[in-house]
Order: C-alpha cells, then sequence, then structure tokens
C-alpha cells in the first residue's frame, strides 16, 4: 500500500511539473508579443537607424540587413557601433551592407553633420527607424540648453527627421518609424511647451514623466507631419510610431542599480530585443502597411493613441513649437 502511495505522489508531482512547463510555455509565447512573419524582403533599400548599437535597434539593423537592405547605424559612439558590427557580423549580416554615421541625438550641431554625410552617401532613404531614446535619473541639459530626455528623445529626431525628409521623400516608398511607448498614456493634459526644459519642480518622479512626454510628442510628431505630407499631396511617405513593449534594454543605464536589478528579475516577462524589434520591421516593411500613415501600432497590430494624441491643435502646436526649437522656422 505505501509502494503504491509512493507511485501516485510521482505521478502527481509529474503532472504537476508539466502541468507547470506547459503554462509556462504559453506564458512565455504570450509576453513576446507579436511578431512579424512576412517574407517580405529589403534588397536594394536603404535603411536608417538610430540606436542601431544595442537593445531593438540592434535587432532592428540585424533583420534589415539579413533581408537585404543596406543599413546606416547612426550612433553616439564609433567603438561602441564597432563592436555591435562585429557581433552582426558573426551573426550572418553581411559587413558590406552595415555602415556607421556618427549621431548625437542631444546635438543639433552634430545632427546637421550626420544629415550632410548621409546626403553625400545617398540620393535617397527608404525606412528612418528614430529608435534610440533615453531615461535619466537627474535633471541635466543638452548642450543647447533642452533637458536631456526631452532634446534627445524627441527634438533630436524631429529634427533628423526633417533634415532627411528629402531623401526619404526621393525613394520609390519612404517610410519613418518613430519608436515610442505605451506611456504616451500616461500624459493626461496637453503638454505645457513653454516650461518643458524648466528644472523647477524637478524631482525624482519627474524624470519618467518627463520620458512619456517625449514619447506622446513622437506620436503626435506622426499624425502632424503626416497631415502636413498629405495636404501637400505627397502620398508616397508615411511615418508611424510604436509601442515595441516592455523590454530588458539599456534604456534605464542612467537609473541605476534598482532598475537593473527589477530588470534582471522580472526577465521571464520581459520581451527580449528581437521579440521588442518586431513592431519596427512591421512599420518598416509590411505590406499591409503600404500608404498607411499617421497611426500608433503595438505588437504588430493598429491601436488607439491616447487623447491627447488624438488633439489635432495640440500636435499643429507642438510641431511649430519644434521648427522653432530646432531653428528651422
Amino acid at each position: 500500500m505505501q509502494l503504491q502511495n509512493c507511485h501516485c505522489e510521482h505521478r502527481k508531482t509529474v503532472a504537476i511539473a508539466a502541468a507547470g512547463a506547459v503554462g509556462l510555455y504559453f506564458a512565455r509565447r504570450h509576453f513576446k508579443g507579436g511578431q512579424f512573419t512576412e517574407k517580405v524582403s529589403a534588397e536594394g533599400k536603404v535603411a536608417v537607424v538610430t540606436g542601431g548599437n544595442t537593445g531593438i535597434g540592434l535587432e532592428t539593423v540585424r533583420e534589415l540587413n539579413k533581408r537585404g537592405a543596406k543599413v546606416y547605424m547612426l550612433c553616439r559612439s564609433e567603438q561602441r557601433a564597432a563592436a555591435a558590427k562585429e557581433q552582426l557580423i558573426k551573426s550572418g549580416c553581411d559587413d558590406s551592407r552595415l555602415i556607421y554615421v556618427n549621431c548625437d541625438l542631444s546635438s543639433k550641431e552634430n545632427i546637421r553633420k550626420c544629415a550632410e554625410r548621409m546626403t553625400q552617401l545617398e540620393s535617397h532613404i527608404d525606412i528612418l527607424v528614430n529608435n534610440a531614446g533615453l531615461l535619466t535619473s537627474k535633471y541635466e541639459k543638452t548642450v543647447d540648453g533642452h533637458e536631456m530626455t526631452w532634446g534627445t528623445n524627441y527634438l533630436g529626431p524631429f529634427l533628423l527627421t526633417e533634415l532627411l525628409l528629402p531623401l526619404v521623400e526621393k525613394a520609390d516608398e519612404g517610410r519613418i518609424v518613430n519608436v515610442s511607448s505605451l506611456g504616451h498614456y500616461d500624459v493626461p493634459l496637453p503638454m505645457d511647451l513653454s516650461t518643458i526644459d524648466n528644472q523647477e519642480n524637478y524631482n525624482d518622479s519627474s524624470s519618467m514623466s518627463t520620458y512619456c512626454k517625449s514619447k506622446l510628442a513622437n506620436v503626435m510628431h506622426a499624425r502632424e507631419l503626416t497631415h502636413r505630407l498629405r495636404t501637400k499631396g505627397n502620398t508616397s511617405v508615411t511615418i508611424n510610431s510604436l509601442h515595441p513593449g516592455v523590454i530588458a534594454t539599456e534604456i534605464g543605464r542612467e537609473q541605476g542599480f534598482g532598475l537593473t536589478l527589477m530588470l534582471a528579475l522580472g526577465c521571464f516577462f520581459l520581451k527580449t530585443w528581437k521579440d521588442g524589434a518586431q513592431t519596427s520591421l512591421y512599420c518598416a516593411l509590411s505590406t499591409d502597411l503600404k500608404g498607411v500613415s499617421g497611426h500608433y501600432y503595438s505588437d504588430c497590430a493598429r491601436k488607439l493613441e491616447s487623447p491627447v494624441a488624438l488633439d489635432d491643435l495640440a500636435c499643429k502646436e507642438l510641431y511649430e513649437y519644434s521648427l522653432n526649437a530646432v531653428g528651422l522656422a
């Protein structure tokens, strides 16, 4: 009788373990999110990816290159870009179609030099992925006097997009992709752009608040630029924004040990870099999005923007403010 009970207990333990393993498998599949599985080629296309040396930017570069695109990696550090390039080549990427160009999104002068360099190198750009971003732990300013997160996550990509837009317009089907965040929903009211750079009242929670505002601005930028392009009759260029998912990237590297530990402990429930790049690739390549512009995506599917992002007047005011802030007005 005792031996029979042992066998029953063993079978019960095995059954529980098996059920647990199946549950973990499906849970992991859920947390991976939507996957871009369309077999579409990028052969002959010219792509530009900011922050292409790490995280979802690195994976975006990898997949675009493997699909045949020439990819420009716009990064601040040549050393880090070189290390990333070596890793990409080892994984099967074509060395001749991976090109580093220096770009520091916190510096308007540097961005202008980058755009000038791109104009010298290419006659057109098919894909521009505004991927790079940061989340600082304290108040800092860019060399141009803007709050660091706002300047790097929004004003920098805005200026780069404006300067590269003539090249994107020369493509048969130019696509611009703004990597935003679910955090854009956390901005409940229209932004006060007159105080966006101020240090007053900046506290421990302000860094995340400013990050969310910069991500909201990425979404609003896509909507307003679409409106302006369509108003002047340009239907060949599209710009969309997206939430890549909750990912263990380096974006919070300035936030210290606490955030790093949290990401490490929660890695099972977070997307990998590859998973996080899927919606960027979807927006950059999917035939379903041909001619589709001004929308927001997550897990390779259309999602509704926050009410603030859908305020057409606020989008227009943000765009006009941005032109002045980057010296293009």
